[in-house]
C-alpha cells in the first residue's frame, strides 16, 4: 500500500483550545503516523499513512476541530517521499516559536462539563472558583506572551499539584495542556480585602452582603465589578447614588437562561449566543404584561418582572448576561444554605470616566466608597477586559462594545496589504487596532480618554498588544484632532504619525468589515468630529475610498453655543436652532417659552453667546440634532450620559409606531424639499425639519408621532443625499456608520428606504458603529498608506 506525508499548517484560534490534544484523537483514530507542534503563529501538523487514511484525518480535522477553536485558513503541502521522514507513531511535541500570524485566544466563559463537575461534591474541584479546562477559562487576560504556555501566563505563580499536572500531561484528559488548569489544592483564591474570610468564608460574606441589600465588589477574569441584587430596589437606587449614575443602564447578570426568558424576549439566534462561549451583554426587550401572559398564561414566575425599576429606568430594553466566571456561578450557588436573588447587577467596577479596575490597589482607591465589601482574588490580569455589548438588528448580532469574549480576534481582508500599523483610536469609547497584513486586531475596550487614568490603561494595553503581536509599527494613526489625548498617545509612541478625520475613519471602519475595496457613498452619522475645516461635523456625507475622501454633503449646519455642556444639554442646541431660523430674539423667545425649553434669563445669555460667537461654533453633529428635538418635544430636556436624550426619542419613535395599525395620518406628514445644494456642498434640509417639528409641537402634536416622524424624515434625506451622490459620483454602494446608527430604527429606516432605491448597503454587524469602532478604519488607512502612497514617495 503506498504512503503519503503531509505537512499541514492550521491558522487561527489553536492555541489554549486543546488543539494538540484534538489532531492526535483524530490521528490515533485514522491510523495516521506524525506529529504535531505549536509553532506560535500555527499548529503544524505532519500526517503519514495510506491516501484514503490521510483524507479521512483531514476531513475529521476540518469537520471536528475542537469546540472553542477557530480555523481562519489550512496550508497543505505533500513533503516528496524522499524527504519524508519515517514515524513510528504520532506524537504531540512541544511548543516551538517561530514568526508569523499571531492569533491569541479572546477569554472563554465557563463550559457545561466544568459547570458540572463544579456542582458535583463527589468531583475534586467541588466549589472551586478557579474551575476551567482546554474548553474554557482565561486566555488573553493572563497573558505575557506567546506560545501560549503555563509558563508564560500569571498562573506560572500556582506550581501544579500532583493531580493537576497528571491531567495536564496526559493527552487523553479533558485538561491536557490547559494552561490555567488548578484545583482547590493549588489554584488562585478568593478572599476579602480589608478583612480576614477567605476562600469559603469569603464567598459566602460575599453573599450575604448581596442577600442583605449590600454592595460587593467582585474581581472576574478581565477586572472588577459592582455587583448587588437586581430585584432590590433600595439597593439598586443606592448604588445609583454612590455611583452618581442617576439613569445610564446597569448591565444585569442572570442566574441562568429561564430567568432571562421570564424577563426578555429572546429569539433562538440570540439564545445562541447569550449561552454560548463568550456569553456578552445582550440587548434584550422586556417582556411587557401583555408578552407575559401569552407566553405562558398558566406560569406564576412569567406573570411580573422580578427586575427593579432602577435597574435601567424608562429603557424598553435591558442588558442581560449569563455567568461566564465559575466565581460568577457560586455567587448564585453555594452550599451555605443563604437564599440568593435569581438576578445580580453586574456594572463595571470603575469609577465614572475610568477604565475597569483589574488589581486589589485599584479596587480599593476607586470602589471602596462605593461598596461594602470587595471579593478579589490572587490570579493578575494581565489585560483589561470589560464585558462586551451586543444589540441585535433583523435578528443578527450587531456590535455596540466589542470587548471580553472577541478581543483580540482579527478581522481578515482579501486585500493584499503589507505591513504593520498601530491605530490609536478614538477620544470616547476608545478601542485600539493593530493593522498586520491584511489582519486587524481589534483591542479590547479601554474607555473614555478624558480621564487620565484611562490614558494610562491605554498606553499599558499597547504595550502588551506589541509584545504579544510581535509588532514594531511602521506608522501611527489617530484622530485629526490636536487637542486629543489618543493624538498625544499617538505622538509619544515615537513612530511617523498619520492623523485621519473622524468620519472618514467610520466610513473606513465599515468597508473594511466588510471587506470592501470599491469607492462608496459614505453615510457617517454620529455625536462629534473634527472637520478639515476647524468646525464640528457629525453629519456627513462623504465620497470615500482608502485613499482619500470628499465631503458630498451634511445636515444643516446650526451653531453649537456651550462646548462640552451643549453635549448634554439638548435644551441648549434647541434653543440655538430656533433663534437660528427665527433670527429674532422676541420670535425665538415666545417659542422657547411656550416650549419650556429654559428660563428667559437662560434664553438672554444663549442668544448674546450666538450673536457674539462666545464659546460657540459652527457643527453639522447629528448626535446633537437629535439632542435638540428630544428637548422640543419634551422627552429629555438634557442628558446625564451620552446618548440619553438620543435614546430616549427613539424609544418614543418606536413606541409610536408599534401602536399604529395604519399609516399615518397626513396632517401629521411633513412637507419640505428634502435636500438642497449650497454654494459648497449637498444639504439635508433638517432645519426646516426641525422648525416644522415645532410648529406641529406648539399645535398640539402628539410627542411620539412627531418623534417618529423626525427619525422618517432624517432617513429620507439620508436616501436623497445619497441618490444625488450617486448622480455625481455613480456609485451605489453605501456604507453606515457613526454612533447615531446604534439606533436601529433609524439603521432601519434608512436602510429600507436605500435598498428600495437600488443600493447596496454595507453596515455594522461584529465592529460598533460608534467610535468603538474607528480604529480599525484608521488601521486600514495606514495599511493602505504604506501599500501605496509610501511606495511614490
Amino acid at each position: 500500500m503506498s504512503e503519503i506525508t503531509k505537512r499541514i499548517r492550521v491558522y487561527g484560534i489553536v492555541q489554549g483550545v486543546g488543539f494538540r490534544p484534538t489532531v492526535s484523537r483524530h490521528a490515533t483514530a485514522n491510523g495516521i503516523r506524525g506529529n504535531v507542534c505549536n509553532k506560535g503563529p500555527y499548529v503544524e501538523i505532519y500526517a503519514q499513512g495510506a491516501v484514503e487514511q490521510v483524507d479521512g484525518f483531514l476531513k475529521d480535522l476540518e469537520e471536528r476541530p475542537p469546540k472553542r477553536a477557530a480555523i481562519l485558513k489550512i496550508n497543505m503541502e505533500e513533503v516528496p517521499a524522499e524527504e519524508a521522514p519515517q514515524f513510528s507513531d504520532f506524537d504531540i511535541i512541544e511548543s516551538e516559536k517561530t514568526k508569523g500570524e499571531i492569533f491569541v485566544s479572546p477569554d472563554i466563559a465557563i463550559c457545561d462539563e466544568c459547570k458540572e463537575e463544579l456542582y458535583d461534591p463527589k468531583n475534586r474541584r467541588y466549589l472551586h472558583p478557579f474551575i476551567n479546562c482546554t474548553c474554557c477559562g482565561p486566555r488573553l487576560t493572563i497573558l505575557d506572551a506567546l506560545p501560549y504556555d503555563r509558563e508564560r501566563t500569571s498562573m506560572k505563580e500556582f506550581p501544579m499539584c500532583p493531580d493537576c499536572a497528571k491531567e495536564y500531561y496526559d493527552p487523553e484528559t479533558r485538561r491536557y495542556d490547559a494552561q490555567p488548569v488548578c484545583c482547590n489544592d493549588c489554584g488562585p483564591e478568593v478572599y476579602l480585602i480589608g478583612r480576614s474570610e477567605r476562600g469559603r468564608d469569603a464567598i459566602t460574606y460575599t453573599r450575604q452582603v448581596i442577600h442583605d441589600g449590600g454592595i460587593v465588589a467582585i474581581k472576574g477574569i478581565g477586572g472588577f465589578h459592582l455587583c448587588c441584587d437586581a430585584t432590590n430596589e433600595e439597593a439598586v437606587s443606592r448604588l445609583r447614588t454612590l455611583k452618581c449614575r442617576p439613569a445610564k443602564p446597569f448591565a444585569i447578570m442572570a442566574k441562568d437562561e429561564t430567568v432571562v426568558k421570564r424577563e426578555c424576549i429572546v429569539t433562538p439566534e440570540q439564545e445562541a449566543i447569550l449561552t454560548g462561549h463568550q456569553k456578552p451583554i445582550l440587548l434584550l426587550d422586556r417582556r411587557s404584561k401583555e408578552h407575559r401572559k401569552e407566553s405562558q398564561p398558566q406560569s406564576e414566575n412569567i406573570s411580573e418582572t422580578r427586575l427593579a425599576p432602577s435597574v435601567a429606568p424608562g429603557n424598553p430594553k435591558v442588558g442581560v448576561m449569563l455567568p461566564y466566571a465559575p466565581v460568577q456561578l457560586l455567587i448564585f450557588q453555594y452550599d451555605d444554605g443563604i437564599e440568593m436573588p435569581d438576578l445580580l447587577v453586574m456594572t463595571s467596577g470603575n469609577t465614572s470616566g475610568a477604565p475597569i479596575c483589574r488589581d486589589d490597589e485599584e479596587a480599593v482607591a476607586e470602589l471602596s466608597h462605593l461598596c461594602d465589601a470587595i471579593l478579589s482574588h490572587d490570579r493578575k490580569i494581565r489585560i483589561r477586559a470589560d464585558d462586551t455589548v451586543m444589540d441585535f438588528y433583523k435578528n443578527e448580532p450587531y456590535m455596540i462594545r466589542r470587548s471580553r469574549g472577541y478581543a483580540p480576534l482579527p478581522f481578515m481582508t482579501s486585500v493584499d496589504w503589507k505591513g504593520q500599523v498601530l491605530a490609536v483610536g478614538g477620544e470616547l469609547k476608545n478601542t485600539f487596532c493593530i493593522g498586520v497584513d491584511s489582519r486587524f486586531y481589534p483591542s479590547p475596550y479601554v474607555g473614555d480618554l478624558e480621564d487620565l487614568r484611562t490614558v494610562k490603561a491605554l498606553q499599558e494595553t499597547i504595550h502588551r498588544f506589541r509584545t504579544l503581536l510581535e509588532v514594531e509599527p511602521q506608522v501611527v494613526v489617530c484622530d485629526l484632532h490636536p487637542k486629543y489625548n489618543s493624538t498625544v498617545v499617538a505622538e509619544k509612541l515615537g513612530y511617523p504619525m498619520l492623523q485621519v478625520q473622524h468620519h472618514y475613519a467610520h466610513v473606513l471602519s465599515c468597508m473594511t468589515e466588510n471587506d470592501c475595496q470599491e469607492p462608496v457613498i459614505g453615510v457617517s452619522f454620529d455625536g462629534t468630529g473634527y472637520g478639515t475645516d476647524g468646525t464640528i461635523w457629525g453629519g456627513e456625507i462623504l465620497l470615500a475610498d482608502y485613499q482619500d475622501f470628499t465631503r458630498f454633503g451634511s445636515i444643516t449646519p446650526f451653531l453649537q453655543i456651550g462646548g462640552d455642556a451643549s453635549a448634554k444639554e439638548g435644551w441648549r442646541i434647541a434653543v440655538s436652532m430656533i433663534y437660528g431660523y427665527t433670527k429674532d430674539r422676541e420670535k425665538a423667545w415666545e417659542i422657547i417659552e411656550k416650549l419650556g425649553l429654559c428660563s428667559e434669563q437662560e434664553s438672554k445669555v444663549q442668544f448674546t453667546m450666538a450673536d457674539r460667537k462666545i464659546n460657540a461654533v459652527m457643527s453639522t453633529s447629528a448626535g446633537r440634532l437629535f439632542d435638540a428635538v428630544s428637548a422640543i418635544l419634551g422627552i429629555r430636556r438634557q442628558s446625564s450620559f451620552e446618548g440619553e436624550a438620543s435614546t430616549a426619542l427613539q424609544f418614543a419613535a418606536e413606541a409610536f409606531e408599534q401602536k399604529q395599525t395604519s399609516d399615518l395620518s397626513e396632517r401629521h406628514n411633513i412637507r419640505q424639499e428634502l435636500i438642497f445644494e449650497s454654494e459648497e456642498h449637498c444639504i439635508l434640509n433638517t432645519e426646516a425639519l426641525v422648525q416644522q417639528i415645532v410648529e406641529a409641537k406648539l399645535q398640539g402634536a402628539d410627542s411620539g408621532a412627531l418623534a417618529y416622524l423626525f427619525h422618517r424624515t432624517l432617513a429620507e434625506q439620508i436616501v436623497a443625499a445619497c441618490k444625488a451622490a450617486r448622480e455625481h459620483s455613480g456609485r451605489a454602494k453605501v456604507a453606515l456608520s457613526g454612533g447615531v446608527f446604534q439606533n436601529r430604527l433609524l439603521l432601519r429606516l434608512t436602510e429600507e428606504g436605500l435598498e428600495q432605491e437600488g443600493f447596496e448597503v454595507l453596515r455594522h454587524h461584529m465592529i460598533p458603529p460608534n467610535d468603538g469602532g474607528i480604529a480599525i478604519g484608521q488601521a486600514a488607512y495606514g495599511l493602505y498608506y504604506l501599500q501605496n502612497v509610501k511606495k511614490e514617495i
